[in-house]
């Protein structure tokens, strides 16, 4: 006979995870021989279970929960029969199983006993003695088991205790990564708006610049122009006599230069000839 746990490995509640580890500690430390028929991995598993659970131990919705335990095709019970067997160290019977071999009772055959009542009395004394140490046996065995199992249920909700505590630790360093990163991001926000509004300021200043220069230069232009216009006046005016005088003169003196130039000229090209 083998004992069939039904489970879900990738259970989200805690409560069926600890119920579950509960089970199949337990089982461990009695040291009995079970498989683990998961549920949340294979279909048919899921649907056997459901049509083999009685419909007086199903939940009002008609969808039991894991853990489901089977001895064979036999139902045993869900986790609250098995948790009040455990307690009354009644786990074997309500395993529908033997239990160990140093707890079964002796049976004495009749030609033992001595014939009398007196003879009876001893055997059943004997009996009722040899009872009491098996069933001192298994129980202390079941009791155990039982404090082996809580010890390994502990052991593992510490661990999962620890998991949760290394997950809040890493959300706590994820969300203070998250705050760095935004507080890194508003400060180049910020030094990009700086920039911005200093290179806003530099081309006002540029264009303020730029509208001096042009100014100074119109003016510029404007001096030039009328320092031409005043030249072209002074050049309009009217020659005075006495200046046409000295003009003629120089004028008669550069015809006379060039009249006895010419005049020398024709002397050396006469005397040349000659």
């Amino acid at each position: 006979m083998v004992i069939k746990v039904f489970l879900a490995s990738s259970s989200g509640s805690t409560a069926i995870k600890k119920k579950q580890q509960d089970v199949v500690g337990f089982l461990e430390a009695l040291k009995v021989e079970y498989s683990q028929m998961d549920i949340a991995c294979n279909e048919e598993n899921r649907m056997w279970m459901r049509e083999n659970v009685p419909e007086e131990k199903k939940p009002s919705n008609g969808i039991p929960l894991p853990p489901q335990i089977f001895n064979e095709a036999g139902y045993c019970g869900d986790y609250e029969t098995f948790f009040d067997a455990k307690e009354d160290n009644q786990v074997y019977a309500f395993l529908g199983l033997p239990p160990p071999p140093g707890s079964k009772k002796k049976e004495i055959p009749a030609e033992e006993c001595n014939g009398g009542v007196h003879g009876e009395e001893e055997v059943t004394e004997e009996i009722l003695s040899e009872e009491g140490g098996e069933v001192e046996e298994s129980g202390g065995a079941e009791e155990k088991a039982a404090e082996e199992a809580e010890g390994k249920a502990a052991e593992d909700e510490t661990a999962e205790d620890g998991a949760a505590e290394d997950e809040t630790a890493e959300d706590g360093a994820a969300e203070d990564e998250a705050a760095e990163d935004e507080a890194a991001e508003d400060e180049a926000a910020e030094d990009e708006a700086a920039e911005d509004e200093e290179a806003e300021e530099s081309a006002e200043d540029t264009e303020e610049a730029s509208e001096d220069t042009k100014a100074r230069v119109e003016e510029e232009e404007a001096e030039e122009e009328a320092e031409d216009e005043e030249a072209k006046g002074e050049d309009d005016q009217p020659v005075s006599e006495e200046e046409e005088d000295v003009v003629s003169e120089e004028e008669e003196e550069l015809l006379q230069l060039e009249e006895e130039e010419d005049e020398a000229a024709e002397a050396e090209e006469e005397g040349e000839e000659e």
